[in-house]
């Protein structure tokens, strides 16, 4: 992909025009999700997957020193928070990540300026939030750097942690903007903010498991050393029931926000449910969902948002498989 940064420094239609683009590139399952939610709301919580994904890129650029991938993490949160020029972070991360082959994160990576651009259109609110989300992120993912091995991570303790900064931070940042822009929300959420975290964590989990194969070729295991997948089901199950505990409390007319979620949450019950049937896997690919239950799914939110009663069902027929570990 090539855009003309020039151009779209000259046209905020342009900067959100690319990163509408390169979101579809970078991943088929949040350009499915992220539309789904109110114009505002969409803008910036497009705008921060774009940001965790260059964070993400640093991590899983395996030719890396993680001596490197702290500096080039720690360049990058510099560059969020205004501290430092956007160029300093972005010429010695190309030049670190020349022979990385998914061009279209490089692309995304010599575009950062542009998504900060945008995220300094977004309230004075929400960029707070995306620059405690990215911050938390950035340095607990530099934490992490240098405890990539083999066995996996320590106990359950260090895997929560972990899951926490990559991906329980989300909930929280989607939390404070839903609650930026939904008083309804915002009165509902109050004093169950803790659900939040096991949302963003159950999506991660089911990440870790899915791609465990892949990561295990590659000599490294996010998982908790000593603990077997049926363990790690079994707890993921208890995180999803409150991840669907989190998303009943979005209200009904918040359509929009309530179908974003619930999309998520059903794609990794699914998933869960596909490892779950197998004994071991040996590639990602064996537990993918295919296109038509994807497209199936999404078609079937349009509906199943508006009634608790069928959110509910959903959930506890589709986990069957993994609901008895």
């Amino acid at each position: 992909m090539n855009y003309s940064q020039k151009h779209s420094r000259e046209d905020p239609n342009a900067d959100l025009a690319y990163q509408k683009a390169i979101l579809s590139s970078v991943s088929r399952t949040f350009a499915l999700t992220i539309p789904l939610l109110p114009s505002a709301i969409e803008k910036v919580v497009g705008n921060t997957y774009l940001l965790c994904r260059i964070v993400d890129t640093i991590e899983d650029a395996a030719d890396l020193l993680p001596q490197t991938k702290q500096h080039l993490s720690l360049l990058f949160l510099d560059a969020v928070l205004e501290k430092s020029l956007v160029a300093s972070f972005v010429e010695p991360c190309l030049k670190a990540l020349s022979d990385y082959g998914n061009q279209d994160e490089l692309d995304l990576i010599a575009h950062t300026p542009t998504v900060l651009r945008i995220l300094h259109t977004c309230s004075k609110e929400d960029q707070e939030a995306v620059s405690r989300c990215v911050s938390i992120m950035s340095e607990g993912m530099s934490r992490f750097h240098g405890k990539q091995t083999e066995a996996g991570l320590k106990d359950l303790n260090e895997f929560e942690r972990y899951c926490y900064v990559v991906a329980g931070v989300v909930g929280e940042l989607l939390t404070t903007i839903f609650r930026n822009h939904s008083p309804r929300f915002a009165k509902n959420i109050q004093g169950q903010e803790a659900l939040a975290i096991a949302f963003g964590q159950a999506l991660q989990m089911t990440n870790i498991l899915k791609d465990s194969p892949e990561d295990r070729a590659r000599g490294v295991s996010w998982m908790p050393a000593d603990m077997r997948q049926e363990e790690l089901l079994r707890i993921a199950y208890q995180k999803l029931q409150d991840s669907l505990r989190y998303i009943l409390l979005i209200p009904k007319q918040d359509l929009g926000m309530r179908r974003f979620c619930f999309l998520a949450f059903g794609l990794a019950v699914m998933t869960l449910s596909k490892i779950a049937k197998r004994k071991e896997f040996s590639n990602k690919d064996e537990v993918k969902l295919s296109r038509n239950t994807v497209m199936a799914f999404y078609a079937f939110t349009k509906f199943a948002v508006r009634s608790d009663t069928l959110m509910n069902a959903f959930f506890h027929n589709s986990s069957q498989a993994f609901r008895k570990h």
